[in-house]
C-alpha cells in the first residue's frame, strides 16, 4: 500500500500538540510497517530527522501554508497535484485538513472544534477558513480519527457525521517524561525560580488557555495564603490580548510569575517533573497533552471540569471551574497545604497514565487507516 501523508507540521524545534501527534504516530507507523510505502508531503525544506525509515519518500509541495490564502492553495492545488502525481491508495492528514478536489481516499485526524465554540478567540480570516473548510473536510474524509470521546461527540453533533466513521485514538506522552530525583528537582528549581516551588502552565499563551483567570487565581492565592510558590509559564506569547494584558496589569505578584518561553523537550521534561503541580485550566481542549505529561512525571494536576479534560484526567486530578478564579485558587491552596492529597493524586496519575501511550495512539491510527482502505 502507498500512503501519502500531510507532514507540514513536522518542523524542527517547533513541534506543538498536533506536531507531536504527527511525529509520534508516524515514526511508529512507518518503522512498524516496512511493507508499505509512504509519501511525506512537506511545505518547505524538510529535516532529515523526520525521514524515519527507508520506506518514506519526502517531497516538497508548494506553496508554504502560512496563512489562510496559502492554506487553500497548498491543499487544493499543491496537495491535489501531488496526489495525482503519486497516485497513493490513501491520503492521511494528521492535522485534519484535506484536499477537497481529490478523489483519493482520505483519513482526517480532527483534534478539536474549538473555533466553533470560541470563534472570538481567532483572527477573522483564520476563523472564516476553519468554519468554511473544516465541516467540508469532515464530510470529505473516508474516516475520521480524533483524540477524545468529547471531540467525537462534538463532530457528530455539529457536522452530522456518522459515529461509525469516527475512531477515538487518545494522545500519548513522550518517553522522556519520567519522574526526577530530588537532587535534579532542586537543580531545576534553582535554575528556573531561584529554588522556590512552582505551579507550571504549559501551552501557547492564548485566550482559550484561560490566562486571565490563571493570573487572577494566582494573585488571589498569594493574597490569601502565605506562600513562596511561584507560577512558571512555558509557552510563546502569540496571543497577548487586551483582556490578558488587563488581567496581568492588575495582579500584584508579577515578580513571582516567571515566563520562560518555549523549551525543548528535555528542558520541558525537567521543568514539569520539578513542579509542585501542573496548572492546566483551559476553557476548551480536545485532549490536553500536558495533563498526561504531568502524570508521567509523578506531578499532581489541577485542570478544568469542562470539554475533554475530565475525560482525560479521570479521578487523578483536581477538577475546577475554569470560569471562576476562586475555584482555581482554592485548588492551588489545597495542593500547597495537603500532602496526603498530593500523594493520592500522584498515585492515581500513575494508574491513569497507563491508558495513554504513543504506541496505543499509533496502533489506533493504523487501524483507522486499514478501515479506510
Amino acid at each position: 500500500m502507498k500512503i501519502a501523508v500531510n507532514t507540514r507540521l513536522l518542523l524542527p524545534d517547533k513541534l506543538d500538540g498536533i506536531g507531536w501527534f504527527t511525529y509520534e504516530t508516524l515514526i511508529r507507523i512507518t518503522t512498524g510497517h516496512p511493507e508499505h510505502n509512504f509519501i511525506f508531503m512537506f511545505d518547505r525544506k524538510f529535516s532529515d530527522e523526520f525521514v524515519f525509515s527507508d520506506n518514506i519518500e519526502p517531497v516538497i509541495v508548494h506553496p508554504q501554508s502560512r496563512h489562510p490564502v496559502l492554506w487553500y492553495l497548498f491543499f487544493e492545488f499543491g496537495v491535489t497535484n501531488a496526489l495525482n502525481k503519486y497516485n497513493p491508495d490513501l491520503f492521511l492528514s494528521p492535522d485534519g485538513w484535506l484536499s477537497l478536489r481529490t478523489k483519493t481516499k482520505s483519513v482526517a485526524v480532527i483534534h478539536d472544534l474549538n473555533f466553533e465554540t470560541y470563534p472570538e478567540f481567532l483572527p477573522f480570516q483564520v476563523k472564516q477558513y476553519y468554519k468554511f473548510f473544516v465541516p467540508r473536510f469532515a464530510k470529505k474524509a473516508s474516516r475520521i480519527a480524533t483524540v477524545s470521546e468529547f471531540t467525537k461527540k462534538d463532530i457528530i453533533d455539529k457536522y452530522r457525521i456518522s459515529p461509525d466513521l469516527i475512531d477515538v485514538v487518545y494522545n500519548g506522552a513522550n518517553e522522556k517524561f519520567v519522574p526526577l530525583s530530588l537532587e535534579d528537582k532542586m537543580k531545576t528549581k534553582q535554575k528556573l525560580t531561584g529554588g522556590n516551588p512552582y505551579f507550571i502552565f504549559v501551552g501557547t499563551i492564548h485566550p482559550r488557555k484561560n490566562m486571565t483567570n490563571m493570573f487572577k487565581a494566582y494573585n488571589h492565592f498569594r493574597m490569601n495564603h502565605s506562600s513562596n510558590v511561584k507560577l512558571l509559564i512555558i509557552g510563546e506569547k502569540k496571543w497577548w490580548t487586551a483582556d490578558i494584558r488587563k488581567a496581568w496589569d492588575e495582579i500584584q505578584y508579577k515578580d513571582d510569575v516567571v515566563f520562560v518561553g518555549r523549551l525543548n523537550s528535555e528542558e520541558l521534561h525537567t521543568a514539569i517533573a520539578s513542579a509542585l503541580a501542573m496548572l492546566y485550566v483551559s476553557f476548551f481542549e480536545g485532549f490536553g497533552i500536558p495533563i498526561i505529561e504531568a502524570f508521567y512525571c509523578d506531578v499532581p494536576v489541577i485542570t478544568s471540569n469542562v470539554t475533554s479534560m475530565p475525560e482525560v484526567a479521570g479521578d487523578a486530578a483536581l477538577l475546577v471551574d475554569p470560569f471562576s478564579f476562586e475555584s482555581i485558587s482554592n485548588a492551588m491552596v489545597r495542593i500547597v497545604t495537603d500532602d496526603k492529597l498530593r500523594r493520592g493524586l500522584v498515585e492515581k496519575g500513575i494508574e491513569r497514565r497507563k491508558l495513554y501511550t504513543w504506541q496505543k495512539t499509533a496502533d489506533g491510527l493504523w487501524n483507522t487507516i486499514l478501515k479506510a482502505t
